[in-house]
């Protein structure tokens, strides 16, 4: 609150608007303000601009006064100023109050932190030169290509625009002295932060080292990635397990069900309940090879079922809790699938039964239920069996890469859902997705939306997110209300969150205002194309550019807007160092830059990690997609000058209009600009004269629904003739209350046609 105040009153004093204010600290103009009226907790980085506005020292606007004394001060222990406090580190400025310092004094500690002591040590540059006097503990320290090893009472000085950086050693916290001078001028808390406190990017390295290796340009752009010891990878040994054996007790996930019970599982429960979980399976019969479909909804034990069907080898195909008995028989036919493991929700229940006659290969069902509560018929009841199981012990040979690991049926945006089959190095893949596109750390918590149905689930809550370390925060809700939602956000101080562009239209029709964001380092959305209208409203209220990403069923994230790029609202950003990305023609042919293309993967000789294997039994539908060493995703995109990938269509939703051809997410991003408009779909309708004629199908916002007619007809027309080239306005315009959708948020652009076909 103090701190707030000071700042107000030196922005008044310096005759600084808000909005200027806003653009000296580069945030938005209502964060701005909410900070300077202390609505939320101000962060180091904008105390700091704010210093830098005003000409001011940090330690003058965290203490609110100037440094007086020019003779000598005293700072009694443990009354030092803290300047930074993070990541098992912490410093405090030793004279805050003595002004025109020629040097700056700290009292540093650094906790011990294992699974660092085998990674290479971060190192930064300054100008200056550092002093180093140890207290307590031992630091290894590294000045250019030089390593130290200091103990209690020795010292070091050196040249600090050398790379250079340090670590605690020998099990135990490090405690020294630092003194860091600049040139005879006052140090800037920046330069300290950066020198004393490592970078986001060393915290990655948890369970990451080990597996991949990395190039960068002269401009930190990740150009090339490579993977390793990648033979007879099984993620839930290799990962979780290896993470729970170095750091037991670090959180993997904090799980909020239904009714606000609150579940925090560290890995080493992940390990045990996983294990245990495994030899129920296999008590069951259920072994390598074997398909096991998992309809779990949020529940925790999807992720038990996981990590313990891939310590198995077994097939996972997780589905939704929305299947009909047509769907279930479906599914079981074409998969064989051998077990279902699911909640006890009446529904599922009855439609897995119903479905059971015509589904000869499924002999074991498994329901997930409430203590005490009744076991439907036919199914074994989880919590009452699984606890009993035998110790596992981890079989001789569990998979090899090639192994198929997991299998999804698709969407079906656009036709029957395809089996898509995954190896090993699947979730390898996903490394990318977490730890770059996600830039998660050690420190996140992320929250991805999305049922466990779908394969965004494993993009967000499951192998990119544990290796990089981070917490995965589930929230078990049954209907999405984005209030709700927000809260959970604001109460357990999410740090990254995920979802596709249709959860953040909801959000962003809530009164911001209302929530604490500020724990919110880092948004990311998938699953469908991000009106660029969407972007700019959530950066508007939040002041946090949305980074957007692509990917399939098929694929792991291909296309992304990474960290150390600029987003452009609307783009995917560019292709994921793993794949060879190209847009081609009709006749195969590359397309130049402003062409609109076919995104395909070049595959050449050995298939990119993350790529799927093939179609389940359909080999047919595999080289359709997949021939001639490449794999066409059937998307449309143009990439412009700087090599960012624009999103078009599916080349099934393009629509030819009079000889025009129009995509229809660039129709629905002009009708997004529109305030009536909360979210809408753009489809082709036959035609006797065109050919096909653009049709807009509109959700409209509460407060326009009373407004439905043919003048907000023609007011959205001519919207989109003003937004964007006239030819591609919509002659049919037909609103309802919600668009189809698969349960992973994806509209089902493929329905509308159906029925206007009808």
């Amino acid at each position: 609150m103090e701190v707030a105040q000071r700042i107000r009153e030196m922005r008044e004093i310096m005759g600084f608007s808000k909005a200027e204010m806003a653009e000296k600290t580069e945030i938005t103009e209502d964060l701005y303000e909410q900070y300077e009226n202390a609505r939320i907790d101000l962060p180091f980085t904008f105390i700091h601009k704010c210093a830098l506005a005003f000409n001011l020292s940090m330690s003058d606007l965290l203490e609110g006064r100037s440094a007086l004394l020019s003779t000598y001060t005293v700072t009694r222990k443990g009354h030092g100023q803290d300047t930074a406090k993070e990541e098992g580190i912490n410093i405090q400025n030793l004279a805050p109050m003595f002004k025109d310092k020629l040097a700056e004094p700290y009292y540093v500690t650094y906790k011990y932190s294992p699974e660092l002591q085998d990674q290479p040590i971060h190192t930064t540059k300054h100008s200056g030169q550092e002093f180093d006097f140890i207290v307590s503990g031992r630091l290894k320290i590294q000045v250019g290509d030089n390593v130290e090893y200091l103990s209690e009472g020795d010292s070091i000085f050196y040249n600090s625009s050398l790379p250079h950086g340090m670590i605690a050693v020998d099990g135990r916290d490090c405690v020294f002295i630092a003194i860091v001078v600049a040139g005879g001028s006052n140090v800037q808390e920046t330069v300290i932060r950066d020198t004393l406190i490592p970078s986001k990017t060393r915290s990655r390295k948890l369970a990451i080292d080990k597996f991949v290796e990395t190039q960068t340009d002269e401009n930190g752009l990740l150009t090339s990635i490579k993977f390793k010891n990648e033979d007879k990878f099984n993620f839930a040994f290799d990962v979780v397990d290896a993470i729970s054996k170095r750091e037991a007790d670090k959180l993997a996930m904090i799980h909020i069900d239904k009714n606000g019970v609150e579940r925090k599982f560290t890995f080493r429960q992940m390990k045990r309940a996983s294990a245990q979980c495994a030899n129920y399976f296999k008590s069951l019969g259920i072994k390598k090879g074997d398909r096991v479909m998992l309809v779990l909804k949020r529940h925790y034990q999807f992720w038990f079922s996981m990590l313990a069907l891939h310590k198995l080898g077994a097939v996972v195909i997780p589905a939704t809790h929305m299947l009909t008995k047509k769907d279930i028989i479906y599914r079981n036919t074409r998969a064989s699938i051998k077990a279902i493991i699911c909640v006890d929700d009446p529904y599922v229940t009855e439609q897995i039964k119903l479905a059971m006659p015509e589904s000869p290969t499924v002999d074991t069902l498994i329901a997930v239920t409430d203590h005490g509560k009744p076991i439907p018929e036919g199914f074994r009841d989880w919590q009452s069996e699984w606890k009993n199981a035998p110790k596992f012990v981890r079989p001789k040979h569990v998979n090899d890469n090639e192994d198929t690991m997991l299998m999804y049926f698709t969407s079906g945006t656009s036709g029957e859902p395809k089996m898509v089959a995954h190896d090993y190095l699947y979730a390898m893949g996903h490394l990318t997705t977490g730890v770059f596109w996600h830039n998660l750390h050690e420190g996140s918590l992320h929250l991805t939306v999305a049922d466990t149905g779908w394969g965004k689930a494993v993009w967000g809550k499951f192998y990119g997110q544990w290796f990089a370390g981070a917490t995965v925060f589930v929230f078990d809700h049954e209907k999405f209300n984005a209030d709700t939602l927000l809260r959970q956000i604001e109460k357990y101080k999410v740090t990254s969150f995920c979802a596709p562009p249709t959860i953040y239209r909801f959000m962003i029709r809530e009164d911001l205002s209302k929530y604490d964001l500020s724990s919110l380092e880092y948004c990311t959305t998938a699953g469908e194309a991000l009106n660029p209208a969407v972007f700019d409203k959530f950066y508007e209220k939040t002041g946090i550019k949305m980074m957007e990403g692509f990917g399939q069923t098929e694929t792991t994230m291909t296309l992304g807007t990474f960290p150390w790029m600029t987003p452009k609202p609307g783009s995917m950003g560019m292709p994921n160092a793993q794949y060879d990305i190209d847009l081609l023609r009709a006749d195969g042919t590359p397309c130049e830059d402003g062409e609109k293309g076919e995104i395909v993967v070049r595959v050449g000789d050995r298939k990119p990690i993350g790529l799927f294997k093939h179609y389940y039994r359909d080999d047919e539908l595999t080289r359709e997609a997949w021939h001639d060493g490449i794999y066409h995703t059937g998307d449309m995109a143009w990439r412009d000058e700087d090599g960012y990938y624009w999103f078009e269509g599916r080349i099934d939703d393009v629509i030819k209009s009079s000889g025009y051809r129009i995509g229809p997410f660039e129709v629905e991003s002009a009708l997004m600009t529109h305030p009536a408009v909360v979210e809408c779909a753009i489809t082709g309708v036959p035609d006797d004269i065109r050919g096909m004629v653009v049709k807009a199908t509109v959700v409209l916002g509460k407060e326009w629904k009373d407004k439905a007619g043919d003048d907000l007809v023609k007011e959205l027309q001519q919207h989109v003739k003003n937004v964007t080239a006239p030819y591609k306005y919509p002659r049919i315009v037909e609103f309802v209350d919600e668009l189809p959708k698969t349960i992973s948020g994806k509209i089902r652009r493929v329905e509308i046609r159906q029925k206007d076909a009808k």
